[in-house]
């Protein structure tokens, strides 16, 4: 269900495509089937529409665009940056390098012949090249993907698409000038904007927004208990997220409708106003 954090998210991406007279999509992003909660998507596009929030075209779902990522998979295949990994997770986690940013995988495959039949995954290879990017809040951020990342999964063992290489080919095909998200999507940015190069697709302007925390410091997410958005107070919950997100709404917006709120919101949301910090504490 959609909670609070996830709506910090959700209102600050419309505010600012409203704001800047630009469209604004919702994408489904439900490419690990296994742990899809029947009707939880429909539940969540309910509570947008409760709240007032009106999306441009159709919702894409990830799940039915298995065909698209294959296809981008084969061009990255092509260019010869593609090799199977027939490590298992145990085999992982006891050869893998510590990076500044958490094990790395020793490319224990890469010159390797699996045998016929072995299950693999299918990672990319990385190289030492400085990928950096400014982001409209969390200022310069870079990685050297090869020494903090490593080479990365695209395609998983049991067939799964990797998050990584969805969003870059969705991203391209619908046309995403401006990306507004959390801040612990903020490490995957580099490796997105690898993949986007290697694809020789157009990068998008990025601009993550603080993360919802809550006293313990966790992300706000369904692991941390997260309550849903409580749509029977959808002014109130609204005005919280625009505090939370450094915007000055009047009281008085407490006493009017969702559309006084959103034309107030959209006519004053100011990017200067967003906290520069990764997270923030509810």
């Amino acid at each position: 269900m959609l909670h609070f954090g996830s709506l910090v998210a959700a209102l600050g991406s419309y505010l600012d495509a409203r704001a800047h007279a630009g469209e604004w999509f919702i994408r489904i992003e439900d490419l690990d089937i296994q742990r899809n909660v029947i009707g939880a998507a429909d539940a969540i596009l309910h509570t947008l529409e409760k709240l007032g929030m009106e999306w441009d075209g159709e919702v894409v779902y990830q799940s039915r665009r298995q065909h698209v990522y294959r296809s981008g998979l084969e061009l990255l295949q092509q260019k010869g940056l593609i090799y199977p990994c027939g490590c298992s997770r145990r085999e992982i986690a006891d050869s893998s390098i510590l990076g500044p940013r958490g094990p790395i995988y020793p490319r224990t495959c890469l010159l390797k012949t699996l045998p016929e039949g072995k299950p693999h995954a299918l990672r990319i290879r990385t190289n030492e090249d400085w990928i950096a990017f400014d982001d409209l809040i969390q200022n310069t951020h870079g990685q050297r993907l090869e020494k903090e990342i490593g080479d990365f999964v695209l395609l998983r063992a049991d067939g799964i698409y990797a998050y990584q290489l969805a969003v870059v080919i969705d991203d391209a095909e619908q046309g995403i000038t401006h990306i507004v998200r959390g801040a612990d999507l903020l490490d995957s940015t580099p490796r997105q904007i690898y993949l986007q190069r290697q694809m020789g697709l157009i990068t998008p302007q990025y601009m993550h927004l603080p993360v919802a925390t809550n006293s313990r410091g966790e992300k706000l997410s369904k692991q941390t208990h997260a309550l849903p958005v409580d749509v029977t107070s959808a002014v109130s919950i609204l005005i919280k997220v625009l505090h939370f997100l450094g915007q000055q709404p009047p009281v008085t917006l407490l006493q009017g409708d969702i559309h006084s709120l959103w034309q107030w919101a959209s006519q004053n949301w100011c990017r200067d106003r967003i906290p520069k910090v990764a997270a923030r504490c509810l």
